[in-house]
């Protein structure tokens, strides 16, 4: 995934260079927005694949059409309303909400070039959320959220792997913009809730006023010592030789760790893993074949839900992230992250073979 990102910063440089001289939406179109897709491979000049004026009749209007339509097996999958460069992308909400309960498509972006935000139905099928479950801003983004833009691709995308993280993405996204509000000015509720933890005099205006400012100042104070913290057990660290983590040898290793009373916690990135070899597979397995059984030393995907019959184990609850092959040497490669798993495609197939 690093090259993706690379690419996104790349491309991200070039259209702050252009874009005091894209007037347009059709120059926004063709100078940003379509090669922003190329980025995610999609052939944006193929209409079986990526459709311009994609028609959304919608009620008695007929003949209304959407910028885009990604399609999959002819069915759109993914509708795109692009605006001008120029444009904000609050007002038009409402168009891109009519068009996506007219269409079979899960997934409908929104943006002006610069900015993509990612709607889907969580909240009532389809109908189209009002609030993105995901936002990319091409001039402001971090790791985390490049990792999810990656999805999207078009060699990864999965309806079923986006939906399942969607709901989590829109719900962190509304928690941490509360947070941050509350940071600049916390409210009277939150005030009162500190205040009846630390104060047992009368709560009056005047002490709220003046407790107030000592709560905001306070909760900076706490988060530069929870920075200052960390950074000083990083650098503690950065003599220590890093060791790759030795994945348990047996299955009967693993039931002895958990029978000691530590509970196993299967996490949304062992998921996502699972997800996306289970997509990885399907050339040469059904996908109702493939199952997953989850222990505190590794995560194994499995055929038939056979331990017999191991695919893979994956190592994603430690610093150093790795993957296990059940091939004769079992193989164990060092990986950053789950999307890199999509580079050892062939050698999930081959060592899936042994088993079908």
């Amino acid at each position: 995934m690093d090259n993706f990102s690379d690419l996104i910063q790349t491309f991200a440089k070039r259209v702050q260079k252009i874009k005091d001289n894209i007037l347009t939406e059709e120059a926004t179109k063709t100078s940003v927005i379509m090669p922003f897709f190329q980025l995610l491979n999609y052939d944006v000049f193929n209409p079986e694949e990526f459709l311009p004026e994609f028609v959304a009749d919608v009620g008695i209007k007929k003949g209304e059409k959407v910028d885009y339509a990604i399609l999959y097996d002819g069915k759109p999958i993914i509708l795109i309303e692009a605006k001008s460069i120029q444009d904000q992308l609050t007002k038009h909400d409402s168009q891109l909400f009519r068009y996506f309960g007219t269409t079979e498509a899960k997934f409908a972006i929104l943006t002006n070039g610069i900015t993509y935000k990612f709607y889907t139905d969580l909240e009532q099928q389809n109908k189209m959320d009002t609030t993105p479950f995901f936002e990319f801003n091409l001039f402001d983004f971090r790791d985390n959220q490049v990792a999810e833009l990656y999805k999207f691709r078009k060699e990864l995308f999965s309806v079923e792997m986006i939906l399942n993280t969607a709901s989590e993405l829109k719900y962190t996204n509304e928690i941490k913009k509360l947070l941050s509000s509350l940071w600049e000015n916390p409210s009277e509720e939150l005030i009162y809730l500190i205040l009846n933890n630390i104060y047992t005099g009368k709560k009056t205006r005047q002490v709220i006023e003046k407790f107030q400012g000592l709560i905001k100042s306070s909760m900076k104070e706490f988060l530069n010592e929870q920075v200052n913290d960390k950074l000083k057990a990083a650098l503690a660290n950065t003599n220590e030789e890093m060791k790759k983590p030795e994945p348990a040898a047996t299955k009967e290793v693993a039931v002895a760790t958990e029978e000691s009373g530590q509970q196993v916690v299967t996490t949304h990135e062992e998921l996502e893993g699972y997800v996306l070899i289970r997509m990885l597979l399907k050339e040469v397995l059904p996908a109702d074949r493939v199952y997953y059984r989850d222990n505190l030393s590794y995560f194994n995907i499995l055929i038939d839900d056979s331990i017999r019959k191991w695919v893979c184990r994956l190592g994603l609850n430690a610093n150093n992230k790795y993957i296990q092959f059940n091939d004769d040497d079992k193989t164990t490669l060092s990986i950053t992250n789950i999307y890199e798993i999509e580079n050892y495609k062939d050698k999930l197939i081959e060592v899936t073979k042994k088993f079908i």
